[in-house]
């Protein structure tokens, strides 16, 4: 993990008080810029693939008759070594319960709870409850997010970038109510199209040029409105991107471009060497 990430971490929780240790686990478990950091996180990442795949090569019928034994053990294995993670993280903190309550504190807690749930649904009648917690714990990928610098990167783009993808997908949805009441009034429930919400349902797939081929137009005015959604899907299908990148670019040079003081101009590419605006050499930040 990168150095600003690392400071992102150390100044959202702060070690507890009291016993030297605490302070000394903090910056283990939560600094990622010595050795001692880097190795609990290279073992955290380890356990984090290995539990993840035993979850899904479980699921495989042939691998989970030879080798379920090996894949509970394991599981369990996995298991309490997050449980000791999660209850060391708790332990080093000046504020426990803002750390429980935090986005990667809930994961942590999500990593573990599954397995300790299956112990309570036992039975036949509960085996789809225990197929979903199993399932439930693929979402340990989700700590991996916390070892990666670049993740708070694309999370700042994403929130610079909310308000214009929220105008977009309140477009789309708008376009998607219109489209899908003009197809069932076109089509109606004789050709496929028996509500508004199944006929925006359609609209969405016909939008995103996926085309299931479900439900299909029989009207001839009902083929040209779908000509007319297609048209729409590929000319819109792009602007999310286009904003994403867009912020994304604009988020990368305000934190690894360059700044002019002469111009007083810091809006430069990353690998800009001379001022857009005056010529000048510029100043790395």
């Amino acid at each position: 993990m990168n150095q600003r990430a690392t400071q992102s971490a150390l100044t959202r929780f702060s070690p507890a008080k009291g016993a030297p240790w605490r302070a000394h686990w903090f910056h283990i478990i939560f600094g990622h810029d010595d050795r001692a950091g880097r190795a609990f996180d290279l073992a955290l990442i380890v356990m984090i693939v290995g539990s993840i795949l035993v979850s899904i090569l479980d699921t495989v019928a042939n691998l989970h008759i030879g080798w379920s034994r090996v894949f509970y053990a394991l599981e369990w294995l996995f298991t309490i070594a997050f449980t000791i993670e999660f209850g060391m993280r708790i332990a080093v903190v000046n504020r426990p319960w803002r750390y429980i309550f935090s986005f990667f504190g809930i994961v942590d807690l999500l990593a573990v709870l599954p397995t300790y749930l299956s112990l309570f649904f036992i039975g036949s009648q509960y085996l789809v409850v225990i197929r979903a917690l199993r399932i439930l714990r693929i979402f340990r990928i989700l700590k991996l997010t916390q070892y990666m610098g670049e993740a708070d990167l694309l999370w700042s783009t994403l929130i610079r970038a909310r308000r214009k993808i929220l105008i977009f997908i309140s477009t789309i949805m708008t376009l998607v109510v219109i489209f899908g009441a003009l197809m069932y009034l076109i089509e109606g429930p004789e050709n496929g199209f028996d509500s508004i919400p199944r006929s925006m349902y359609w609209a969405i797939v016909t939008m995103t040029t996926v085309g299931f081929g479900d439900i299909t137009p029989h009207t001839t005015l009902g083929q040209m409105v779908t000509s007319v959604i297609m048209l729409v899907g590929y000319s819109i299908i792009a602007v999310p991107t286009g904003i994403f990148a867009a912020e994304l670019a604009a988020e990368m040079r305000s934190k690894h471009g360059a700044h002019c003081a002469a111009y007083d101009l810091a809006d430069h590419a990353a690998d800009a060497k001379f001022c857009r605006g005056c010529g000048a050499r510029l100043e790395k930040f």
